[in-house]
């Protein structure tokens, strides 16, 4: 009996936490749905701390997190959230999504070029 209401206790713990990880990415669904990107960044985070024992829900939490760093302007960084998504996840719905997401940034004009801040002018020292 006692095994029984053990084995009975990690199920209902092990359903816990996936009721949670559901809560924070729908949360963070909303969140940038109504963007509102600082919410989805958190909500995110205490996603990826649940979902650390179900690693196929990383490449969903990879483009909310890419999309919403693009809606900030932070393209840069949401190429390499992509990217990152198709060398680790290849076979991937989420692959698929990312490389639409990579081609539409690059049609918009924010490929690859890697733009530099210009190298200030030093004055000419007075003698």
């Amino acid at each position: 009996m006692r095994i029984l209401s053990l084995i009975a206790t990690a199920l209902l713990v092990s359903g816990c936490m996936r009721w949670s990880l559901d809560r924070y990415l729908d949360s963070a669904y909303e969140a940038y749905e109504l963007s509102n990107c600082a919410e989805v960044r958190l909500l995110l985070s205490k996603a990826e701390r649940e979902s650390r024992s179900r690693p196929y829900m990383q490449p969903e939490i990879s483009l909310l997190r890419g999309q919403c760093l693009e809606r900030e302007g932070l393209y840069a960084d949401a190429r390499e959230t992509y990217q990152y998504i198709i060398s680790r996840y290849p076979v991937s719905e989420y692959a698929y999504r990312a490389k639409a997401r990579l081609q539409t940034l690059d049609q918009l004009g924010y490929g690859t070029t890697v733009r530099t801040m210009p190298t200030p002018v030093s004055k000419p020292e007075m003698k």
